[in-house]
């Protein structure tokens, strides 16, 4: 597996001068998923949980939902004059695989075209049961959780974060990667891939701002909701209230905004 990090020369220029130095820089490479020989989209991400990647991107794009609805997922190797590495995927029968998307998925935006807004994908499980909610000081305290999980942010500053809480309010897993949109699909990959999905009841914590695709992903894995350190986007709101996804954005410092679901919040 390739190295989350990378050391690059940089000069830093302070009160003391300017000194030439190592630095660690967190690593962006290109990840390409391949459904039975046909490439179906490649990523730019940080290397690591790549099958998890994989997994979660599937449940967004795919009829996945549970594990055995994949027969292969197989991480291949770069060749020493291909320096992308790819997950080579095959679907049960009977399942509906994505739609071939050969073009490249940059760590910024990740799937940014149009043509996604009127094909996202729910759920068939709910996302919440009627008891279930949250509170903004356990949220606080979750987001303070999530950003202790950043060992690999600490070390570069260059990574976002997403994780998972289960229905007893504990974090469970954290991802880190260059891209919003990729940790929060290892995320979900890690849940499908140890037989959690549906995710009922799961709040869904991101270190940035949401977008639609965040909240596409969470509906497509039956998130109960969203908690984001940073703010939300229109779009994201509106899809959000549609169909009933909890949204906290500025999540942090005791505090958060509610753009959906504010019946299920409570101090």
């Amino acid at each position: 597996m390739s190295a989350t990090t990378a050391r690059r020369s940089t000069v830093r220029f302070g009160a003391d001068g300017a000194h030439e130095q190592g630095d660690a820089i967190a690593v962006e490479a290109p990840l390409t998923l391949v459904n039975d020989g046909e490439v179906l989209v490649t990523t730019m991400r940080t290397p690591g949980h790549d099958l998890e990647l994989a997994a979660g991107w599937l449940v967004a794009e795919s009829d996945v939902q549970e594990h055995s609805d994949i027969t292969t997922l197989a991480a291949l190797s770069a060749s020493a004059d291909d320096t992308t590495d790819t997950v080579r995927i095959s679907l049960a029968p009977g399942v509906e695989g994505p739609r071939p998307r050969a073009f490249v998925t940059s760590s910024a935006c990740g799937i940014c075209s149009a043509d996604v807004i009127a094909g996202v994908r729910l759920s068939p499980a709910p996302l919440q049961t009627d008891g279930w909610g949250i509170s903004v000081a356990h949220v606080d305290r979750l987001m303070t959780d999530l950003r202790r999980a950043q060992r690999v942010f600490d070390r570069t500053g260059g990574l976002h974060a997403a994780g998972l809480v289960d229905p007893d309010g504990e974090l469970v897993v954290t991802r880190e990667d260059v891209g919003r949109h990729n940790a929060v699909d290892k995320a979900i990959g890690w849940a499908l891939l140890n037989e959690r999905m549906p995710l009922t009841d799961h709040l869904l914590l991101v270190s940035g701002r949401v977008s639609f695709e965040i909240v596409q992903k969470g509906l497509a894995a039956g998130i109960a909701g969203i908690a984001a350190v940073s703010a939300p986007t229109s779009l994201a709101v509106d899809v959000a209230r549609e169909h009933g996804l909890v949204l906290l954005g500025f999540a942090r410092d005791g505090r958060c905004n509610a753009y959906s679901g504010v019946e299920r919040v409570r101090p």
